[in-house]
Order: C-alpha cells, then structure tokens, then sequence
C-alpha cells in the first residue's frame, strides 16, 4: 500500500467548530466545559485530549471531519481550561473523571478517541468500563511503561524553551518533524488552531500543566502494561518519527491488543501526525467506527 500523501487544507465545512458553542454539565459538583459538534444521533465519540490541550488544541479539521458522520464531544478534564476542580496527577484518576463526565451527559456508550495522553486515559476507561466502551482509536500514544514516556517532561521542557528562543510555538518542535514537510505542516496546523475567533477556551494554567506532567511520568515508569484486558477493537495511530511518544510505542500497542489494528505510521510525521494527515486519517477513522465489531472468542 503506498503511503497517503499530506493532507489539504480545504475551508471549513458545516458542522463547523469555528462556532459551536462552548456548554457546561455539573460533574459531582464540578463544571465540566465541553462542546458537541454534529448530529445527535448514534453512539457519541469523546475526544481526550493531549498534554497542556483545551478544547480549542483539537484540529478543526479532525473534529469537522469526523463530525461530519458522527456526534463528537470535546472536553476539558477536571481542572483544564474552563473547566472547574483540581488536576489530577494520575492517569487513573483522570479517567475516573472522564467517566463521570461521560455519565453526567446521559450517556451508557461512547467511542474514545485518545490522543497522547488523552491514549493513556482511554486505555484506563477501556480496561475498566469495558461495557461503557465500545470502539477505542489510540494516537500518538503508548501503553503504560512505554519505551521513552517517562522522558515526555524533558522532552516537553527542551522544546518549550527552544520555542521561547525561535519565538515559535512549542508545537513547531513537539508535534512535527524539521523537515520543509513538517515545516508546513506544522504552519498550516497552527493556522487551523486560530480559526475560532469567539468563545475560545482559557489556556491551561501551571498549576494543571504540572499535574498533567507528573501523570505522565507516573505512566511512563509503571511496569508493562497488560492490554489482554482491553478487548475493544482499536486503532492505533502515529506519524512514523514520533519524539514525544516513540512511534514504536504504537507498534506495541497494535501488536499486544487483542483487537488491535496499526494504522501504517505516516511518513516524514511525528507526534502531531494524525493532524498533518488529517484527511487520511479521518476517513479511515469513520471506516474503522463504521464497521461491525468482530466478537472476541
């Protein structure tokens, strides 16, 4: 199979997360900010976002896309941008959140789509909720005690300061490659991420960022993982030359997962690489939600 070429970068479409408006639900006393973007029919999917991301870091072609055929959720955990609480500092107790924000929308089924950390969470979810989920797409992520997750703060950190220098977004360095490719993709996807003008999100404060970061080093020195547990069908995701997250973390991931299913790691792509080849990868994720599960003998 030849490798997809990087993706256009068309004007948005309706449903558009230019400007679907921003809701909030009371989770145990707490308010959880979340937007819902297309029908509301058929089994929601809930995007859990990456490191340090609020709801206006998703790409808008990713959500509009697969929008475009399914209810999607964005949402801030507990203690993220808009919404309220405290940030958790482990991966469990974030997806204990992610549970009770899923329940307190009304919902007893959902699809998850973790991005990075958002991948660690929805593992947790999977293993542990497995009636409350049915399909599980994994992107630039890893199981717990992946190779090189517990380096994710020094990695993050290096960056941070190198884009503080070149007066660039942490983003350019973080998500992409420094290839002309990557180069472009990384402006074209920054761009995408100014397109909402209103009732953008508050940015994720020290304090939560901290957290976030102790979570995932936590993960990244667990013992190995046991994916025989998560027994969803999954698709994993990557760009081919990933630093946060090695790519060869989603490699594992496929490999180990009863049902699990490796996309073929995009090339000259990294961690970002699901937003670089944003239109490829859409379309496989709707074929992939699409299909009838297969049982588990």
């Amino acid at each position: 199979m030849s490798a997809p070429s990087p993706s256009p970068t068309p004007a948005p479409s309706s449903p558009s997360s230019k400007n679907t408006p921003t809701r909030f639900v009371p989770v145990h006393g707490v308010n959880f900010a979340y937007r819902q973007h297309g029908s509301d029919d058929g089994v929601p999917l809930i995007l859990v976002n990456h490191l340090a991301a609020v709801l206006d870091n998703w790409d808008p072609r990713v959500v509009d896309g697969l929008a475009d055929r399914r209810r999607v959720i964005t949402y801030d955990n507990r203690g993220v941008g808009a919404s309220g609480g405290t940030t958790p500092d482990t991966v469990e107790a974030m997806a204990r959140d992610t549970v009770q924000f899923i329940r307190a929308l009304g919902y007893d089924r959902v699809d998850l789509l973790g991005l990075s950390m958002g991948g660690f969470v929805a593992q947790v979810i999977a293993a542990q909720e497995p009636d409350l989920v049915r399909k599980l797409i994994l992107a630039g992520t890893g199981p717990a005690g992946g190779t090189g997750i517990d380096k994710v703060t020094g990695i993050t950190v290096k960056d941070m300061l190198r884009g503080v220098l070149t007066f660039k977004d942490p983003k350019h360095y973080l998500f992409f490659t420094r290839t002309a490719g990557g180069r472009r993709a990384a402006h074209a996807f920054l761009n995408r991420l100014k397109e909402r003008t209103d009732d953008r999100d508050k940015a994720i404060s020290v304090s939560s960022f901290r957290a976030q970061l102790k979570a995932i080093r936590r993960w990244g020195t667990q013992p190995p993982a046991d994916l025989s547990r998560i027994h969803q069908p999954a698709l994993v995701a990557n760009g081919e030359s990933d630093r946060m997250v090695p790519s060869v973390n989603s490699v594992d991931l496929a490999a180990r997962l009863p049902q699990g299913e490796l996309v073929p790691l995009y090339p000259d792509a990294g961690h970002g690489g699901i937003f670089q080849y944003h239109e490829a990868f859409v379309a496989r994720a709707l074929e992939f939600l699409a299909a009838p599960p297969v049982p588990v003998s």
